[in-house]
């Protein structure tokens, strides 16, 4: 089974659009998107109701969380003063754009998503979130400490973990002895479809690959593929530049950080 995983939009419209386009090409059987359709650009409502329209399975990520009750709080982690104002006008500019059907549509969004694989004599579990099984906007980082990340995942119940938040992709492969045999368990951080921040603007995804015989007695049971993707970046940049947001997200855009 051949699953896209994508997450992370913040309201890039031209960058859906070439997300889903690549997605489509790619012949998948399932796709699932894990949140933060909103923030940061000027197309909220169009990126909401996009995902609808195709009937994608969606989970809530903290903005969405925030735009979907109004608050002016979006639940994220920012460094400095100039950060925390640059963010005050994102999320109030955003719930001025954002429709009342738009709004209820981001406020009903679950948390999770899970999905039970029964392979062989395996059970294999998948897990969507946004930021992690504990907390929407917990930061998952590639650096994390193993023994943390693995005590996060097994508290979960999860073989194989995929979230976002970041926008930096990754993917960790972490073993555990059980009854004398490894048991293997992937973390998956799936990048930013629409605001990358790895040095890249390129969009990204994630292609997993299930297969009939994936074990988690097998450290390779499963394929991960980060599929860069281009758009039009530019007119992504512009619509902000256009608009009451902070030019410094353009410039984000254009450079990927």
């Amino acid at each position: 089974m051949k699953i896209a995983l994508f997450s992370d939009i913040h309201a890039n419209l031209p960058a859906l659009e070439a997300c889903l386009k690549s997605i489509e090409e790619r012949k998948t059987d399932a796709v699932y998107c894990l949140g933060d359709l909103v923030g940061y650009n000027t197309w909220p409502n169009e990126v909401i109701n996009e995902i609808r329209k195709r009937g994608i399975p969606t989970i809530a990520g903290n903005y969405d969380q925030g735009i979907g009750l109004q608050s002016d709080e979006c639940g994220c982690a920012y460094k400095t003063e100039l950060e925390k104002e640059m963010g005050k006008i994102s999320i109030s500019y955003t719930n001025t754009l954002v429709g009342a059907d738009e709004r209820a549509y981001l406020r009903t969004l679950p948390a999770h998503i899970r999905l039970v694989f029964q392979l062989n004599n395996d059970i294999y579990n998948l897990l969507l979130v946004h930021g992690s099984p504990r907390k929407i906007n917990e930061y998952l980082f590639e650096d994390r400490d193993e023994k943390s990340l693995l005590r996060i995942m097994e508290q979960a119940d999860a073989d194989i973990l995929c979230f976002g938040h970041t926008h930096k992709p990754f993917h960790r492969i972490l073993a555990t002895e059980q009854k004398d045999q490894a048991h293997f368990r992937h973390a998956i951080n799936i990048g930013s479809t629409g605001k990358p921040k790895d040095g890249t603007p390129n969009g990204c995804y994630v292609l997993l690959t299930i297969n009939a015989n994936s074990s988690i007695l097998n450290k390779d049971a499963i394929q991960v593929e980060f599929v860069r993707f281009a758009y039009d970046v530019e007119k992504a940049a512009r619509a902000i530049e256009d608009s009451p947001l902070p030019n410094e997200y353009a410039d984000m855009l254009r450079k990927g950080y």
